[in-house]
């Protein structure tokens, strides 16, 4: 068993959020979320090496934010200050800190960098879909035509089988991800809420009916040796450049699909479901912005429904 160091408030801060990620956080979350914690911890000694448990308080907590704040973006430092909090409130709870330090602080950043397009248009992802090669077998092109119709995570995609589609009533269930970060393998979804079954349209399942016949059920489709998400993401850029539309990634074809079908009317519930996302908040969230266009474009309608009515 673990020993557990006792902490007094005369301890430094960064020697208890060390200790804290070792005994809640290692071996209880995945990795690249772990990694996370531990980015954080190094940046958190960079700017508080010297402070003290006893000496958090609301001004030292506002003071340590704005330092990071200074070379990060404003929505990095909320991301950062949600995995400092979780520590905070702990050694509150054991009397190292007085009382809660992190109520109402101020986010601050750097200027965001001009962002690149994330998604295409419905124009854009035809042209897409028609230059693809699906007359060779398998390969990174049939990878881009499943996500660009599912919306699916690239592990995800990577993790089917011929038995997680059901041809008979279109669908396509989502059980797992393939582990394409470390040493490969299968491994658990992101969250219960990514555990799915989704309708497909017809024409491409009777396309991947075709195509996967020859695969054993239980063996993965696209993967054959290791996988790296450079390699498919360099495919798509190449179709892109062909074509003269935004060079997306293959993550951005997950956008791309979610946008698709903000524009059609799809509900927002209906999405989030479809996406594996954990909550209706996360794809209201990642999507603010097309949501919002499309609530203005509902008020124009109202108002011109409201105006015939005179």
């Amino acid at each position: 068993m673990q020993k557990v160091k006792t902490f007094t408030k005369d301890d430094l801060l960064i020697d208890y959020f060390d200790n804290w990620i070792d005994l809640y956080k290692r071996g209880s979350v995945r990795k690249v979320t772990l990694e996370k914690y531990l980015n954080n911890a190094k940046w958190l000694k960079r700017i508080a090496s010297d402070i003290k448990l006893q000496d958090i308080n609301r001004s030292t907590y506002q003071r340590i934010l704005n330092a990071y704040a200074e070379y990060h973006e404003k929505q990095t430092v909320v991301d950062f200050h949600h995995q400092i909090k979780g520590m905070i409130l702990d050694a509150v709870d054991e009397d190292l800190i007085e009382r809660d330090p992190t109520r109402k602080v101020v986010f601050k950043g750097k200027q965001p960098r001009q962002k690149k397009q994330k998604y295409l248009d419905q124009y854009q992802v035809h042209n897409l879909l028609e230059d693809l090669d699906l007359d060779h077998g398998i390969n990174w092109d049939w990878l881009i035509l499943l996500i660009a119709k599912t919306g699916l995570r690239f592990s995800e995609a990577l993790g089917l089988t011929p038995a997680d589609f059901d041809f008979m009533k279109s669908t396509l269930t989502v059980n797992k991800t393939w582990n394409y970060k470390e040493d490969g393998g299968f491994q658990p979804t992101k969250n219960k809420s990514s555990m799915r079954t989704i309708p497909i349209d017809y024409q491409t399942a009777m396309r991947f009916q075709a195509i996967i016949n020859d695969i054993p059920k239980d063996k993965p489709i696209f993967v054959n040796g290791p996988v790296c998400n450079s390699t498919p993401n360099h495919r798509l850029a190449r179709h892109c450049k062909k074509l003269g539309i935004p060079v997306i990634s293959i993550h951005g074809l997950r956008h791309t699909h979610a946008s698709l079908l903000l524009s059609t009317g799809v509900s927002v519930p209906s999405i989030s479901k479809r996406l594996g996302h954990a909550s209706i908040a996360t794809t209201q969230k990642v999507y603010l912005h097309l949501i919002s266009e499309l609530e203005n474009q509902d008020n124009d309608q109202i108002m011109r429904y409201l105006s015939s009515l005179n």
